[in-house]
């Protein structure tokens, strides 16, 4: 009978990430591996400040390849957006922690 409480337990397990996870990317490979990069430094450096995140991810995504970037982060959203080509990228990271950069003129 012990048993079967546990194994009630274990279909309830959520699968958490806790590697960063790209969802969807159409970036050429330098310019993903730079956002990737700078996405996943800035959540662990402002982990506790989604705003902060990602103005330091725009701000250096705007001085490396342009202007007119965009940033989401944050927990439990959706978007739909319309961007240049070439120019998005969307992950996941520590689970479902959700960034978003986009380039949209």
């Amino acid at each position: 009978m012990a048993d079967e409480g546990e194994g009630g337990k274990e279909g309830e397990k959520k699968i958490l990430h806790v590697y960063p996870l790209v969802k969807h990317s159409d970036m050429n490979e330098e310019m993903r591996t730079e956002a990737f990069e700078l996405s996943v430094t800035a959540c662990e450096k402002y982990s506790s400040n989604y705003e902060q995140a990602a103005k330091i991810i725009k701000e250096t995504m705007d001085k490396k390849f342009g202007i007119f970037w965009h940033v989401v982060v944050g927990e439990g959203f959706g978007f739909e957006v319309s961007y240049e080509t070439e120019n998005i990228l969307y992950l996941f990271f520590a689970g479902n922690l959700a960034i978003v950069l986009w380039k949209c003129s």
